[in-house]
């Protein structure tokens, strides 16, 4: 299963001191609007997402069809395939993607209560 590029999904009390704080470990902007309230900050290979209010909890995020530049890869499981198979395995999701192609993302749990996003952009 290719889940594409991968990234931490933080969230944050406040996107600015949180972005901040990752600068001093070397992190940079490559994504996002400060004023809006989000930010994806990379260090190397390492991405983290900062999220103000978006979401309740921190959470893993896969983007399948994106490699760590978020640049368009060739060959890549749509997220629709991805949900056959973990539904076939038996994974309960906590969302399922809708539609025949494009974007579109599935949300799941793992044992430990960590929610895991897949969310395809294309």
């Amino acid at each position: 299963m290719k889940l594409g590029a991968f990234s931490l999904s933080l969230s944050v009390k406040d996107v600015a001191r949180s972005r901040a704080f990752y600068e001093t470990l070397g992190f940079v902007k490559f994504h996002g609007d400060e004023d809006q309230k989000w930010l994806i900050l990379k260090n190397g290979e390492t991405l983290i997402g900062l999220f103000e209010g978006m979401f309740p909890k921190n959470m893993l995020t896969f983007n399948p069809g994106w490699d760590q530049e978020a640049r368009n890869l060739e060959d890549f499981d749509d997220v629709r395939d991805i949900q056959k198979s973990l539904l076939a395995a038996g994974v309960t999701l906590d969302s399922r993607a809708e539609g025949e192609a494009g974007p579109a993302s599935i949300m799941l749990t793992d044992p430990d209560g960590n929610p895991v996003l897949i969310d395809q952009h294309r």
